[in-house]
């Protein structure tokens, strides 16, 4: 199978939609001789800070020595960053070198593709669901973490998390759940406890859980699973957080008695996002992993995570975001009132039908100063013509700019040089963003020597 043909494969396999549940994926592994039982897990769910999370583990185990693969969806810039290892140049026992990654390549994509669509025609003959595209893409992951020999692999759950494709492994070294708040109420439930229910389902015997500090009525259902799992839970405390210093460069802040750490994201939400992380690394060096102070302090600096208030150009500065639901707006929001104050900012947003869109509007639409709003390419897109009413009961000064490379194009032409403009909402148009923002900031620049 050529790459071509492996994506018009996974395309194609978009049309069985997404469906819960471990059926198929029980089926398919075993008829790749389960790759997934060689491999050790740390299993992330949660509503938001999934990716966040997930990547402060990640550079901190690979800073320590450990080839780490990283599973995550959806991808924001490229097909291949679903699924990536991540490892360092060692400078010695206590240090570490730079942490790179590796994306899956193409020849991996078309080679793993090939067989699984045997299997699923093998399935299908016997009567049997053809896998989801999320079931194939997890199972594609996991091949190719197996043939890469990973030490560990960081896992990040699909959607909710008991009947998530992902729920299917076995091996799991520790269970992580961050922040938990209500999305997707049509599949998980209609209150927080019913939503978290399911997300703690990755909660396995005796396997220690790492929780963010979440709602009383979140974390009520989070205690009473790990007790009836006799799984240990630990808890971050954010009142033990001390932050020293805050700039467009990184956050300094100590968590208990670990002192002066540093990270690149920006936020206080990226900070508790991190004391996660930390908590997840003191369980697996219990477990004799070996990772020291300093490695843990150069993975949690080096630590990059694209799409999530990521500068990418400046005069004016221009930001990218992927926040898509109520609580992640209301950080946004949070993080443009500390970082921006008395700046002119303006907005490109661009949301799924199915978001709370009227709530990420209450939060943000009012720090705007004026609004453009996009159509992502995505069936599931909200036309940017009602999103532009939508936003019509929360502001005034809204254009319809339909596409996003339009809208980089207005949003430039309009800012100046000290003002800043923020692409945000779906993550699914963010890579076009990032595409053309370049090019026409060239020609804003060319135009204003003339």
């Amino acid at each position: 199978m050529t790459y071509e043909e492996a994506i018009l494969f996974l395309k194609e396999c978009e049309g069985y939609g997404s469906v819960l549940g471990l059926e198929n994926m029980k089926y398919l592994l075993e008829g790749l001789f389960n790759p997934q039982k060689d491999l050790k897990f740390v299993h992330i769910a949660g509503t938001n800070g999934k990716g966040s999370t997930a990547a402060f583990i990640t550079y901190c185990l690979a800073a320590a020595g450990y080839k780490v693969g990283r599973y995550i969806s959806p991808s924001v810039f490229c097909y291949g960053e679903k699924i990536q290892i991540f490892e360092a140049g060692m400078k010695g026992i206590a240090e570490s070198g730079k942490v790179t990654s590796a994306l899956i390549t193409k020849e991996e994509i078309a080679e793993a593709a090939g067989v699984i669509k045997e299997v699923c025609q093998s399935m299908l003959s016997e009567g049997k669901n053809h896998p989801t595209i999320f079931e194939i893409e997890t199972v594609l992951a996991m091949m190719y973490f197996h043939k890469k020999q990973c030490d560990l692999v960081v896992l990040e759950v699909g959607l909710g998390g008991r009947l998530d494709a992902t729920n299917i492994i076995d091996t799991t070294e520790c269970a992580v759940i961050t922040s938990i708040s209500m999305d997707h109420m049509a599949y998980l439930g209609n209150t927080l406890a019913e939503i978290t229910l399911e997300k703690a389902g990755i909660i396995k015997p005796e396997i220690p859980v790492v929780s963010y500090e979440q709602a009383e009525e979140a974390l009520t259902v989070i205690k009473a699973r790990a007790k009836a799992l006799m799984a240990d839970l630990l808890i971050t405390e954010f009142d033990k957080i001390r932050i020293s210093k805050q700039s467009l460069e990184g956050t300094t802040f100590s968590y208990g008695e670990r002192k002066n750490l540093h990270i690149r994201l920006l936020g206080e939400h990226q900070v508790k996002n991190a004391t996660v992380a930390l908590l997840t690394l003191e369980v697996l060096i219990k477990k004799g992993y070996k990772i020291s102070e300093q490695q843990i302090r150069e993975g949690l600096s080096q630590t990059c995570w694209s799409g999530r208030l990521e500068p990418i150009a400046n005069e004016p500065l221009f930001i990218l975001d992927g926040a898509h639901n109520e609580d992640a707006a209301a950080i946004l929001a949070e993080n443009l009132k500390q970082y921006f104050k008395g700046k002119r900012i303006y907005f490109i947003m661009g949301v799924l039908a199915d978001k709370e869109y009227e709530a990420i509007l209450e939060h943000t639409a009012p720090l705007a100063y004026r609004i453009y709003t996009v159509t992502p390419d995505s069936i599931r897109a909200l036309s940017s013509a009602e999103l532009t009413r939508a936003a019509g009961k929360y502001h005034n000064d809204i254009i319809d700019a339909k596409t996003p490379k339009n809208a980089v194009y207005l949003a430039l032409q309009d800012a100046k040089k000290q003002d800043v403009i923020v692409a945000f909402g779906s993550l699914t148009y963010l890579n076009e963003i990032r595409q053309v923002v370049p090019l026409h900031s060239e020609n804003r620049s060319l135009s204003s020597k003339k």
